[in-house]
C-alpha cells in the first residue's frame, strides 16, 4: 500500500473516531435573538417534547430514555419522558434515528 493511501485512510479513521460522532444528542436548535418562546426553538425538540437523535447500533435505548428524562426535568415540564414515535434516517448521517418523547408527570 502506498504512503498516500495509508495517510488518507489513517486521516479518515482519525476524523471519525476523534469527535465522538456516535453519541446521542437532543435535537434542539435555537433562533438567535428571538425572545418569544413560541419561535425560539427551531429543532425537532421542544421544552415539553424532547427529540433525541441516536445510532441504534452503538447506543442502547436506556441511554436515550435517560437523556430525554433529563431534558424534561431540566425544563421542569415533567418528571419523565414517554416515547411518542420513532423515525429512521431523519437525523445526521452517522446518527440516523430520532425518538420523539413527551414530558409527563
Amino acid at each position: 500500500m502506498s504512503r498516500v493511501k495509508f495517510a488518507f485512510i489513517l486521516t479518515v479513521i482519525t476524523m471519525l473516531s476523534a469527535c465522538s460522532f456516535l453519541e446521542p444528542f437532543v435535537d434542539r436548535r435555537r433562533n438567535a435573538g428571538v425572545s418569544d418562546i413560541k419561535y425560539l426553538y427551531v429543532g425537532e425538540s421542544k421544552p415539553d417534547a424532547p427529540a433525541v437523535c441516536y445510532n441504534s447500533w452503538t447506543t442502547d435505548y436506556a441511554k436515550v430514555k435517560q437523556l430525554a428524562d433529563e431534558e424534561c426535568r431540566k425544563h421542569e415540564t415533567g418528571r419523565y419522558a414517554e416515547p411518542v414515535k420513532m423515525s429512521s434516517f431523519s437525523c445526521k448521517l452517522l446518527i440516523p434515528n430520532h425518538v420523539y418523547f413527551r414530558c409527563v408527570q
